[in-house]
């Protein structure tokens, strides 16, 4: 059983207090609107898995600064929509996997979109989407590449990301748009609350155990966390 300060009755009605840096709403809101206005196309490609009972389709979308951003998308075999949507965000230093690997949300009857971390998936599962930009310094891995910098932090780039491939989902024809969520824990949990802030009208977000990603703007550090 977890273990928690507060009993659960003031645990709901808890409010944190939170610095947001002044320019916080407009940074984000730029960004999302300069990737958006980047352009570039959608790709989507039926790839044959052992899974007979689901369709499955390799997805490419432009992200942060139009930058090509790989997915798994995965509907129930034959399935017309409009279907309920999921789209998951992985785990720190993972990537996309393989078609087949996480396939419960479509086989449970849901148009699933699984995202690729972009420079990830070295570590426990593979990932197949570079990152161009390589802003540096890191120690190790990504989690403070380009921390230095609000414009050049990795996370300002995998966040956008995170927030077209909402986009996405929704434009295809198997999904109901006004029926999506955002799932998965750890560094797609940070994620998900991300994208809860900055993607109007989902329906849920299932954020499990969130690892607190920092998000730089300006020379402050806002964090998203689960409390």
């Amino acid at each position: 059983m977890a273990r928690v300060d507060m009993p659960l009755d003031a645990m709901r009605e808890y409010r944190p207090q939170v610095r947001e840096p002044e320019d916080f709403d407009k940074f984000w809101r730029v960004t999302i609107a300069e990737s958006r206005a980047a352009g570039g196309d959608v790709t989507i490609r039926r790839v044959d898995t052992p899974m007979p009972v689901l369709d499955s389709y390799d997805v490419a979308f432009p992200g942060f600064g139009g930058d090509p951003i790989r997915a798994w998308f995965t509907v129930p075999a034959g399935a017309q929509g409009p279907l309920p949507g999921v789209v998951e965000y992985v785990g720190y230093n993972g990537g996309r996997g393989l078609a087949h690997q996480v396939v419960s949300w479509a086989l449970a009857g849901f148009a699933y979109l699984r995202m690729d971390n972009r420079g990830q998936g070295g570590g426990w599962n593979a990932g197949s989407t570079p990152d161009p930009h390589g802003s540096a310094p890191a120690y190790p891995g990504v989690m403070t590449r380009g921390i230095e910098s609000p414009k050049d932090y990795y996370y300002r780039r995998l966040v956008t990301d995170a927030v077209l491939a909402v986009d996405v989902l929704r434009s295809l024809p198997q999904v109901d748009e006004s029926c999506v969520c955002a799932v998965v824990g750890s560094q797609g949990g940070g994620l998900t609350l991300a994208v809860a802030g900055l993607v109007d009208g989902l329906t849920a977000v299932m954020p499990d155990f969130p690892l607190p990603v920092q998000f730089r703007t300006g020379h402050r550090v806002q964090r998203w966390q689960l409390l």
